[in-house]
């Protein structure tokens, strides 16, 4: 355990509020957003990148393992504490500062402990949005060290494309700070070092800034479901839709029956969409966004849309079984609402996965087969961005009280072992590292590699830090 005398250092470090210990509950801290939890020595809170550097110095030079943790809304049991009570808790969420606006340059510059959502709303009134789309409401410091995607990848990218410059502190005695790349998008003087930092989950040093490149914010989108003949006619209809939309396709979402069923059960306030409430097994969602007002004689994008798939209906092969617009923020709020809608109807196996484009359909199709012959109790409640090769790919168990240890560790080793070795997939798209992909990554990530990760680890944070060992 941590000594009083640590605990009493510590406070001193960061001040009034700044160091919780067991006795005066770190439930909020301790508890992750799916399933996982833990025990904590302490949650330390710095306010300032010079106490981030002076608790990660501390702790180093009195072997202290700490965890970063920033919005605590990760799936994968990376932000949240083993149950040896052995760890400290080093939260973000009182770097709240700078928040700074750069209009000129689209870009901000931001603590790592805001939250998405609030960076959006003050960015409204000046027409700019970092275009992350999630269901969760995660912090920029988390964002970054997960390398969040989104239901816009499609368009916009990752985090990682969104990233100008990162300020990070190092697990070392010193506790460094290294001010990475900055406000500028062009910078070829030497490596990009900020994305040895991005997507590690923390390995290598904690991110206590960030600079973001904004976009100006959508102000005309139309959206509409697609029911696709067959599974075989997703990715024609991936092809038509780019080829005649552009730059303007900003979403291609897929959602299974079983998903949206689910939700709509959930979420009572959600309206059925389908006609005669019949859910089809499989629908995609397009969105399609313009950036400027409309210009007059200008075809409205609803209109421009519904001429697109109208050309689609016609085209050689009838890719289209159905197809129907309808309010944007009524489409997406059903899509939002697929994964608390999935988790309510049992225990909740859940996959982070992602495939080449191609592969998407027939990887499902090859589950729906398998998991029926092994695992006939299973439901497969499956969604995710088609556009960008990645799924969601849940699994329900309807009785809790059967989701034995024995069967999730069965059911994660078929769906992995499928994706990884007989589709060449990634068992992490947008999750990032955690305690729960930690054997997947000891399994296949290469054994040179792991020698560099571990040599980059020594150089950059020795002191043990995160949830996960690179290396």
């Amino acid at each position: 355990m941590v000594d009083r005398n640590s605990l009493r250092q510590l406070r001193d470090l960061l001040g009034p509020g700044g160091l919780l210990t067991p006795e005066s509950g770190l439930a909020g801290y301790e508890v992750g957003a799916r399933y996982d939890t833990g025990r904590a020595a302490f949650v330390a809170r710095p306010a300032s990148v010079a106490q981030v550097s002076r608790v990660l110095s501390f702790c180093c030079r009195n072997g202290i393992a700490l965890l970063p943790q920033s919005g605590n809304t990760g799936l994968v049991a990376g932000s949240t504490p083993d149950m040896s009570g052995l760890q400290g808790i080093l939260s973000l969420d009182r770097l709240r500062e700078p928040f700074e606006l750069d209009y000129d340059n689209r870009t901000l510059r931001v603590g790592a402990g805001v939250r998405l959502s609030e960076i959006n709303a003050r960015m409204r009134d000046a027409g700019l949005s970092l275009p992350i789309d999630l269901g969760a409401d995660p912090c920029a410091g988390g964002m970054a060290a997960t390398n969040t995607g989104g239901a816009r990848f499609l368009r916009f990218g990752d985090i990682r494309r969104n990233t100008l410059g990162l300020t990070v502190v190092l697990a070392n005695e010193q506790g460094t700070i290294l001010e990475l790349g900055g406000e500028l998008r062009k910078d070829n003087t030497g490596p990009d070092w900020k994305q040895c930092f991005i997507g590690t989950s923390g390995a290598f040093g904690v991110i206590a800034e960030c600079v973001f490149n904004l976009e100006r914010l959508p102000v005309q989108t139309a959206a509409a479901y697609l029911v696709p003949r067959s599974d075989d006619h997703v990715m024609p209809l991936l092809h038509a839709m780019e080829e005649r939309l552009g730059f303007h396709l900003s979403a291609f979402e897929g959602m299974s029956g079983a998903a949206i069923g689910h939700a709509l059960a959930h979420v009572p306030s959600l309206r059925n969409p389908f006609p005669g409430a019949a859910i089809p097994d499989y629908v995609l969602f397009a969105e399609v966004s313009r950036s400027w007002p409309r210009r007059e004689n200008e075809q409205p994008l609803e209109a421009f849309l519904e001429e697109v798939l109208a050309e689609i209906w016609e085209r050689a092969g009838q890719p289209l079984a159905d197809a129907f617009t309808g309010r944007p923020d009524e489409m997406w709020a059903l899509r939002h609402a697929l994964s608390e809608g999935v988790k309510s109807a049992g225990r909740l196996v859940a996959f982070d996965l992602a495939f080449r484009r191609g592969d998407v359909m027939r990887f499902r199709s090859h589950m729906r087969t398998e998991l029926a012959r092994q695992f006939p109790e299973v439901e497969i409640c499956d969604f995710g961005h088609v556009g960008d090769g990645g799924v969601h790919f849940n699994l329900v168990v309807p009785r809790a009280a059967e989701a034995t240890d024995e069967l999730i560790d069965r059911l994660r080793e078929t769906v992995i072992t499928a994706a990884v070795e007989e589709f060449g997939g990634s068992f992490s798209a947008e999750h990032g590292l955690g305690r729960r992909n930690q054997p997947f990554y000891d399994r296949y990530e290469d054994p040179r590699l792991k020698r560099l990760a571990a040599a980059f680890k020594r150089a950059t944070s020795p002191a043990p830090i995160g949830a996960v060992i690179l290396g």
